[in-house]
């Protein structure tokens, strides 16, 4: 016998399914961590492919007061990722974290010990409400990742979802996820997969979009170059997670009725599917174990 839904949760859970689509088809925050304070302006502008305001914008819409919904496809693999990489009372950061859903997914059902950068102010200010609202804790600020108060070599795991793609050189941004680890620590990064069918899918309804992504590293080999080999015991890269809707901007062609419907089938089919499937794959990923 099928398992009821409880239909009380419907709102709830359709308002966490409108801010995940917003949220994985601009995949997260890279400017919340530029080098804002850099005394060279033109290599500010010449690294960053947004805005700072396009990110305090973003940060703008902010979602309920809860816990991420695995009815997005998106985000439940992305918590089947931190479950396999976080333990108990790990000490966890996430670079880029605004609105904090899932570090305070990590914090709340896996028990880590977690903290947080993020260059934009209302984002880190709504992830505070979260944590407030969730009754946990976490270190949570607003800084810049270069410049950052966090000592070096003290975390068991650092992670960054949608992050490194808005970079027109991202080196230096993932030699940073691995200087917060200790020995023996790993990073995870993560980025949209728009090297392959997303990419030409969002090329169709949204050229614009892409312009703010780097789509030189979105392959498995041009990601592995990124490792800092000196201070990398073990590097893979890998494309994971389900078919998802959520990269594409369909309403930028469509009619919103068509659009969100489109983005309902597939996700559900997303949902269904029991295994990866590599060109499906909407994530690529670059793990990083530290010496």
């Amino acid at each position: 016998m099928l398992p009821r839904y409880d239909f009380r949760r419907c709102p709830r859970d359709l308002g966490s399914l409108f801010f995940w689509t917003r949220r994985f088809l601009i995949l997260v925050k890279p400017f919340t961590l530029m080098v804002g304070h850099m005394s060279d302006p033109q290599m500010q502008e010449s690294n960053f492919k947004t805005t700072r305001e396009h990110w305090e914008d973003v940060n703008s819409r902010q979602p309920h007061l809860g816990l991420p919904s695995s009815l997005v496809v998106s985000t439940r693999d992305l918590k089947h990722l931190l479950k396999r990489h976080i333990r108990p009372q790990m000490s966890v950061l996430e670079i880029g974290f605004a609105p904090g859903k899932l570090l305070a997914f990590a914090a709340k059902v896996l028990k880590a010990k977690v903290a947080g950068l993020d260059y934009s102010e209302s984002g880190v200010q709504f992830s505070k409400r979260l944590f407030g609202a969730l009754g946990i804790e976490g270190d949570l600020r607003c800084e810049n990742v270069f410049m950052a108060t966090f000592p070096l070599g003290v975390f068991d795991f650092v992670y960054s979802v949608g992050l490194i793609e808005h970079f027109e050189d991202p080196t230096e941004i993932v030699r940073r996820h691995v200087e917060f680890l200790k020995p023996g620590g790993t990073a995870l990064i993560l980025i949209p997969n728009y090297g392959g069918i997303y990419g030409k899918l969002q090329r169709h309804f949204d050229p614009e979009n892409l312009e703010i992504h780097n789509l030189n590293i979105m392959s498995c080999n041009a990601i592995f170059r990124l490792s800092p080999s000196n201070i990398v015991g073990q590097a893979t890269s890998f494309r994971t997670g389900r078919i998802s809707p959520w990269l594409i901007s369909f309403d930028k062609r469509w009619r919103r009725p068509t659009a969100v419907l489109a983005k309902f089938v597939l996700n559900g089919l997303g949902l269904l599917q029991p295994l990866d499937i590599g060109v499906l794959c909407p994530m690529i990923a670059l793990k990083l174990e530290r010496k």
